[in-house]
């Protein structure tokens, strides 16, 4: 194929900029738009030196291209999507670039669910390069051990994250039924995406599309843990492996020791023990993501050996509770975590790992989801186990109607009935001041948010970089 000309409108998402960049390393001419730019995709796209306009002009469309690749998060309205289709120009979506550029040239491996994605498929990707079988990934994150979400590599395997998010204003459809896996992880399923999705009925519709595009020799390695999944796989075409922390699943895991860092587990096949895995990341739920990767590792031929060493060395992805600097003795975490569940499970890994501080959980209402009150009361129940909760103002709350807006007050109130505090901010602006008690030996703080934190998230992590050199001489 030659090379083409790729204009991206929305740039700046995870998934969006990491195809910019896959397709760039591929030979092709790349550059793009975006509302406004944060890290860490900004400094990635900058890192591969592809241009970026910030804002959309119908100027922009001057300049050539062969195919516009428009995200989902624009829709009509939006004035180069006005003229990119009064003007006939060519577009897709991005998982139909990415079919036609990748899946349709190699094995492709799907990790989908409504969390783990972007652990799992990182790892997978960690473990095949270790194998020295030089897969070609996209990931939806920067994976430390790569310092990147993508990679071009030579062998027959394509890993990526299938999301159940739409694909464009145009195509309403699952991304990840673009994708045709010969190897499908589904790690867990709830409702989510409350803005496409009505029910989770309806996300399970997708999901069940999803299983009749699996080739019968295919493998769909799935969580035994997740009912709703379970659900969704009465019938499934193609063969079918069950994990899980359950001895009834035919892969599952035992904890070997400890609440503490790294994770040690050993892992059974049909109750015969197969090998002892080291996690150097906290939770749970990582093991059973650790054990998801390894089963699809297994399934492509590669020793225990390999996956075991891989695993041990494997430093996870940034943004999912990625430690931020601070003053001595403060400890100050990031996560991406926007889900009741994600929140919940993110929160009791920290308080295993810090059992003798106080739990200070940040959480940014961000999401098309979270800013409705359709999830209200597990948000709430997933924030109580902290002993603060400090709530940021809800993202673009004016497009809410009060009816179907989350209401900060009922989850303080909520938590007040538990004893525990928290603190409404007016502003992002009010989050330094809000932290700065907490900045000490004596608590922890969590960070959760997909987003920036209202603008705020360099000048805070600025700020407690400055801290952490001021008292370091540096």
């Amino acid at each position: 194929m030659k090379p083409r000309r790729y204009y991206f409108l929305g740039i700046c998402g995870t998934a969006m900029a990491s195809l910019a960049v896959l397709l760039k390393l591929k030979g092709h001419q790349v550059w793009g738009t975006d509302a406004q730019f944060y890290p860490p995709m900004s400094d990635f796209l900058a890192a591969h030196d592809i241009p970026l306009w910030q804002g959309y002009r119908v100027s922009h469309l001057d300049k050539p291209f062969d195919v516009a690749v428009i995200g989902n998060a624009l829709s009509r309205g939006n004035q180069e999507v006005e003229a990119i289709l009064n003007r006939r120009l060519p577009f897709r979506s991005l998982p139909e670039v990415i079919r036609q550029e990748f899946v349709e040239q190699k094995r492709t491996i799907v990790v989908t669910g409504t969390h783990g994605k972007t652990t799992t498929t990182a790892l997978i990707s960690w473990i095949f390069h270790e194998a020295g079988l030089s897969p070609t990934f996209l990931i939806g994150g920067i994976a430390r051990n790569f310092q990147s979400s993508v990679a071009l590599g030579e062998g027959e395997f394509f890993i990526i994250e299938g999301d159940e998010y739409d694909c464009a204003f145009f195509d309403k459809r699952p991304k990840f039924l673009h994708y045709f896996p010969e190897i499908l992880i589904a790690n867990n399923l709830e409702f989510d995406h409350a803005d496409i999705y009505r029910s989770l009925a309806d996300i399970q519709d997708g999901f069940r599309k999803l299983m009749r595009i699996v080739p019968s020799r295919g493998l769909v390695v799935a969580n035994q843990g997740s009912a709703a999944l379970k659900e969704v796989l009465d019938p499934v075409y193609s063969r079918l492996t069950w994990f899980g922390a359950s001895g009834e699943a035919e892969w599952h895991y035992q904890l070997l020791e400890g609440n503490g860092l790294p994770q040690r587990a050993r892992i059974y096949f049909r109750g015969r023990p197969e090998a002892d895995l080291t996690l150097p990341l906290p939770g749970a739920f990582q093991v059973e993501n650790a054990l998801a990767a390894a089963i699809v590792a297994r399934e492509c031929g590669i020793p225990w050996k390999v996956i075991a060493g891989a695993v041990s060395r494997f430093q996870g992805v940034q943004r999912r509770l990625e430690p931020w600097p601070g003053p001595p003795g403060a400890q100050v975490y990031e996560d991406f975590a926007h889900h009741p569940t994600a929140v919940e499970k993110t929160l009791q890994a920290v308080r295993r790992m810090h059992p003798n501080r106080k739990l200070v959980a940040v959480f940014e209402p961000r999401t098309n989801t979270m800013v409705q009150n359709i999830l209200q009361e597990p948000l709430a129940r997933a924030l109580a186990v902290a002993d603060v909760a400090v709530l940021l103002p809800i993202h673009r709350a004016e497009k809410i109607p009060p009816q179907r807006r989350l209401s900060r007050e009922r989850i303080a109130q909520h938590l007040s009935r538990l004893n525990k505090r928290c603190l409404l901010l007016n502003s992002p602006s009010e989050l330094l001041p809000a932290l700065e008690p907490f900045l000490d030996d004596q608590h922890v703080v969590v960070i959760m948010t997909n987003g920036n934190l209202g603008g705020e998230y360099q000048k805070l992590k600025r700020t407690l970089t400055g801290m952490a050199m001021k008292y370091t001489g540096e």
